[in-house]
């Protein structure tokens, strides 16, 4: 069965994982998956992701990451843009996510980037998710 908005699904795996205290989680991948991984990665939110192939479809493995007091460093994710509406921004009127404690992830036509990447790189661009 096909799924109508896999990076809703991501993130839904992620809240749940981390709700559960768990370790690890496991994500069907794709490239926008993975390239939402590495932004994760790059920010901090997660310590490390690997694709592992499997027979049916392949998944992302990601290692979720914990303060000392194991509080999750996710606090909260939200979708923004839905396949039922979109929401395209410009440069300029990207948000600031939790005034600047999260990040805003965008899709441009450059890549998959964080709302300050791309408003330094002046591009605009469909606002995926933000994550705190």
């Amino acid at each position: 069965m096909s799924m109508s908005d896999p990076i809703a699904d991501m993130l839904t795996r992620i809240r749940n994982a981390v709700r559960a205290g768990h370790d690890m989680v496991e994500i069907p991948a794709s490239r926008m998956s993975a390239d939402i991984c590495r932004v994760l990665k790059q920010q901090g939110f997660i310590e490390n992701y690997a694709q592992k192939d499997r027979q049916a479809q392949p998944v992302l493995a990601l290692k979720l990451r914990y303060t000392p007091d194991r509080s999750s460093v996710v606090q909260g994710l939200r979708r923004v843009s839905k396949p039922s509406v979109r929401r395209y921004v410009r440069s300029r009127n990207i948000p600031l996510v939790r005034n600047g404690l999260g990040i805003a992830i965008l899709s441009t036509s450059k890549g998959i980037m964080t709302g300050k990447e791309a408003r330094d790189a002046r591009l605009g661009g469909e606002i995926l998710c933000e994550i705190w």
